[in-house]
Order: structure tokens, then C-alpha cells, then sequence
């Protein structure tokens, strides 16, 4: 039977570091589960894995999405697929990242909703800011009945994605996902961990990473993904740092409120991930690093 690893944690966490430890150990192949870091142009930023780290271990599906695309869940599950029909089958895969609906697919399978125009999922983010969760469910409640009572918890993500596929579509997301795909990993035995480390730990983690990412080349990746003009909803430009660097290089920010705005913003990723994880992954092996 076929081995695969699964790392979930926040960011932060220090799960890459055990990935590579396990790599060494078994010889594996390490793959990204993190949704900024398949994308080119943002290695650092992302933090995803440097030069010495990919000569430690092979990895896969990093930075290989131009930022001026959007990428899917669906296209994640196809390349993955890819990938294992790729590798040699006794090789281990160790997936690691911090997005839970990447592990879904992973595990659990993935819906085949199309994609939604993104000036439809940008009035939903509108809609929903400032809700609470009883809010959220109440607000998809009113467009989605199916999917409010299908939702353990009505997460911003998921109420969105469910909003937005009703409006795109006319069809519920609970359709959609009754015709979706088996999991990618099916047949594959697996071994699931959640890195987990203390809330202090971790904001001190961040905020060190985020400091060190300005000396080592963040400024310079921001630089240059601003000059290619994009549309600023794309997923690669909402990339935690690109407009707190941006504000301060245009002299809207000092260096100390780019650093803290974006130190900010992704503790509350990192608090968003860590619940989305709770209620996800009770069953995985938590552990602090």
C-alpha cells in the first residue's frame, strides 16, 4: 500500500521543519498543501522552502502558478493526482501546508463547482465582514438552506464559497458536492498531524519570520509583482505582506506599521486556521512542533 504524511498547522508553525526531518528520515517526497505558495514570484514572502532546503528533499508544486491565475482547488487535486502517478510507488509523500480545504480534497474528495466570477465572491467577503458565525449561517440560511444545515461551522471561507457558487450557478453548493470527486489519497495509508504550537510561541515565530523576510528579498518580490499591474483580488496579490510592503514603499506606511499590520493580519490567519483545524482535524495527531 501507498504511504503518504499529512502536516497541517497554522502559519508559522514550524511544520515544514518536520517535514524535512521526515523526508530525511524516509527518503520521501515532499509536496506543497499551502494555496500561496504554488504560486511564482513570492518564495519569500510565503516563506516558501529555500534553495538548501530543496537540496535536502525533493518537493513538489511550489511556485509553479503564474500570479496572474487563479488556482483552484480542483486544479490543486488534478495536479496532485499527477504527481502521484508520477512518483515511483514506493516512495513516501509527505504533503504539508496550512490549507485545510487542500486536505479535504486530499482525504475526503472535492466538489466540481465551476468557478466563480470574482466580483461575485468580492460582494459576498462584503457581505459577510463583520458577521459573526450565528450571522453567517443565518445570512447562507437565506440563500442556501441545504448548505447552512450541511455546515458543522459557518466559517467566512466556507459562506462565501456557498454564496457564491448559489449565485453562480443557481444550483447549492450541497448539489455540487453530492456529485463531487473521491479523494485524491484514496488507497494510500496515512499518517496525519496537526503542528500546533502555543499562541505566544507562534505570534513570536511570526513576527521574527515577517522581520526576516524583508532583509532577505520580500521588498524586492513585492516590487516586482506591483509592476506586472494586476487585478488586485487575485489570490497572489491578497498574499499576507503585498500591501503592507506596498503601502510603505509608496510612503503610506512607515517600516514599523508595514511590519505591524502585517504581523496582525497574519495572527488572525493563523487564529482563522487554528479553528478551521479544530473542528476539521479532531482526529489527526496534534502535536506543538
Amino acid at each position: 500500500m501507498r504511504q503518504a504524511v499529512l502536516i497541517a498547522g497554522p502559519t508559522a508553525s514550524g511544520k515544514s521543519a518536520l517535514a524535512l526531518r521526515m523526508a530525511a528520515e524516509r527518503d520521501a517526497v515532499i509536496v506543497n498543501a499551502d494555496s500561496m505558495q504554488v504560486y511564482d514570484g513570492l518564495q519569500v514572502l510565503t516563506a516558501r522552502p529555500g534553495p538548501d532546503d530543496m537540496a535536502r528533499a525533493q518537493h513538489r508544486l511550489y511556485g509553479f502558478v503564474p500570479p496572474a491565475e487563479r488556482f483552484s482547488t480542483g486544479r490543486y487535486a488534478a495536479a496532485v493526482s499527477n504527481l502521484v502517478a508520477d512518483v515511483a510507488p514506493d516512495r513516501t509523500l509527505i504533503f504539508v501546508g496550512g490549507t485545510g480545504l487542500y486536505f479535504e480534497a486530499l482525504t475526503k474528495g472535492f466538489t466540481n463547482a465551476p468557478e466563480v466570477d470574482p466580483a461575485i465572491v468580492a460582494r459576498w467577503n462584503d457581505a459577510v465582514a463583520g458577521l459573526d458565525e450565528d450571522g453567517r449561517r443565518s445570512l447562507l440560511a437565506q440563500h442556501d438552506p441545504a448548505m447552512a444545515a450541511r455546515l458543522k461551522v459557518a466559517d467566512p471561507q466556507r459562506v462565501v464559497r456557498a454564496l457564491s457558487v448559489r449565485e453562480e450557478t443557481g444550483r447549492s453548493l450541497a448539489d455540487w458536492q453530492n456529485e463531487g470527486h473521491a479523494p485524491v489519497l484514496a488507497g494510500f495509508a496515512l499518517e496525519r498531524f496537526v503542528v500546533n504550537p502555543d499562541r505566544d510561541v507562534l505570534r513570536s515565530r511570526i513576527r521574527a519570520r515577517f522581520e526576516a523576510m524583508l532583509d532577505e528579498g520580500a521588498v524586492d518580490e513585492v516590487a516586482a509583482l506591483m509592476s506586472m499591474n494586476l487585478d488586485p483580488d487575485l489570490p497572489a496579490m491578497k498574499a499576507i505582506g503585498v500591501r503592507e510592503i506596498a503601502a510603505w514603499q509608496a510612503g503610506e506606511l512607515s517600516r514599523d506599521e508595514a511590519v505591524e499590520r502585517a504581523v496582525i493580519a497574519s495572527a488572525q490567519y493563523a487564529k482563522r486556521q487554528r479553528t478551521w483545524f479544530r473542528h476539521h482535524m479532531a482526529d489527526w495527531e496534534w502535536r506543538t512542533g
